[in-house]
């Protein structure tokens, strides 16, 4: 990859704290600034999904992710025909497009006041489902602009703006404005920052079509071939299919803790009415989580990865997360479970997701588009239903909170494990073949 050497103050401070090289500065900051308003615009209206959901009930947001995990089915074929039949400087603008009018759509018929059941069902399934949806869109298209070696040195710094976006988005709109501007002003200024994501998306689009190694116009042809094809390219194998078993394990880990959040907020405020102070409570969780992990990626993510690889960065968080699960064991007091909650949330976005992210590198291009998102979305979303409704099955066989902990950590030890042959095999490949047609890529193209 290669741009025109333009400088920022952006780019001049990213330029001391990580190895960014002149040629790449262009790329980084704009990557940077659409990853800040794309995940601006999720995460502020992210503590609004979770206060519906605390309306709404465990039981009933348990039964919900089988609705997402059917959507996140359902939106794999969409995807698939829209990559084979058009070009990624058409679709990808569009599709911020399209999530900025559904939000002004929500924002001018739903009320908290007489709050609707199934308006607020509707909305809980389409944020869900948009979360993995954006997130694996944004990392394809990257893996195309940076090869492996730049992938390592830079996504954690990249990875930072979509952590400031989600750090500044939670504090200033969804805990402080909120207050001025209501829930539905919250889903009104989300769309204002998918636009600007737009913006963003076109100078990206363009800075790729401008490298001097580029030839753009093949590179920016639909991708073609049968919309399901990433199923297949997942079945056959190998490291495909341990990437989906990591992917479940991230959901196991996520689910215990989630379903016992929204415990631990609804024991904190019984009282329906105060929607606002739980909407608050979860809103702080989150930005006190996206500015230790915004810390955590400029200062850390990159430097861990080039010392000790990637195995370093996909399996620290497992392994902390058998002692912390088993901490709650023995309580799940709130003032114990929100450091373990933040820590979990810290450790996936600043090791786990960027880690996870750089697994892709070596693969073809169709690859990266249908057998990712096949993973990232509907895998994903159905080892969350699954897990969900497991939980709710456990409460209902008598286990208690202490005893689904101890479960928890022994998921947390398996997908230690995962994480840990994922990332040798993903090192060992790099030191055998040092070039990006590697036997991984071939596996996935067999």
């Amino acid at each position: 990859m290669a741009t025109t050497t333009r400088s920022s103050p952006l780019g001049s401070l990213l330029s001391r704290v990580v190895t960014i090289e002149p040629r790449e500065v262009s790329a980084v900051v704009a990557s940077f600034f659409l990853f800040f308003f794309m995940w601006a615009g999720y995460n502020a209206v992210r503590p609004v999904r979770e206060t519906v959901g605390t309306l709404l009930g465990r039981h009933a947001v348990a039964d919900l992710w089988l609705y997402t995990a059917i959507f996140s089915v359902l939106i794999i074929p969409i995807f698939g025909v829209v990559v084979a039949r058009f070009r990624r400087a058409t679709f990808l603008p569009w599709t911020y497009g399209v999530v900025a009018a559904a939000m002004v759509f929500v924002g001018l018929t739903l009320s908290t006041t007489d709050f609707s059941p199934l308006l607020g069902k509707a909305f809980y399934v389409f944020i869900s489902v948009l979360n993995l949806f954006l997130l694996s869109m944004f990392w394809s298209f990257l893996l195309e602009l940076f090869d492996r070696g730049q992938s390592k040195r830079l996504f954690g710094a990249i990875a930072a703006g979509g952590s400031l976006g989600a750090f500044l988005a939670p504090l200033i709109i969804t805990d402080v404005l909120v207050k001025y501007i209501g829930v539905n002003g919250v889903l009104f200024v989300t769309a204002g920052l998918f636009v600007a994501a737009i913006a963003t998306q076109r100078v990206l689009l363009r800075l790729w079509s401008t490298r001097p190694l580029a030839t753009s116009a093949a590179e920016d042809k639909p991708i073609g071939g049968n919309v399901f094809a990433g199923v297949p390219l997942v079945l056959r194998s190998p490291y495909l299919l341990g990437i989906m078993l990591f992917i479940v394990g991230i959901s196991a880990a996520n689910t215990i803790l989630y379903f016992e959040q929204l415990r631990v907020v609804t024991d904190l405020f019984p009282n329906p009415a105060d929607a606002a102070k739980r909407t608050q409570v979860l809103a702080r969780f989150d930005w006190i989580v996206q500015g230790s992990t915004m810390l955590v990626q400029v200062f850390l993510t990159g430097h861990i990865a080039k010392r000790f690889g990637i195995t370093a960065l996909l399996t620290v968080l497992p392994v902390a997360m058998i002692f912390g699960f088993l901490a709650l064991a023995g309580s799940t007091a709130f003032a114990l479970f929100a450091p373990i909650y933040i820590f979990r949330r810290v450790g996936e976005y600043a090791f786990v997701r960027p880690g996870r992210e750089m697994l892709w590198s070596p693969l073809d291009k169709e690859t990266k588009y249908k057998a990712k998102n096949t993973l990232d979305v509907p895998i994903y979303r159905g080892a969350d239903y699954v897990g969900a409704q497991a939980n709710v099955a456990l409460e209902g066989l008598g286990m208690t909170a202490s005893g689904i902990m101890v479960v928890g950590a022994a998921l947390a030890a398996l997908w230690g494990v995962v994480g840990w042959w994922l990332g040798r095999r993903y090192e060992s490949d790099a030191a055998e073949r040092g070039r990006v047609a590697t036997p991984v890529a071939q596996e996935s193209k067999a």
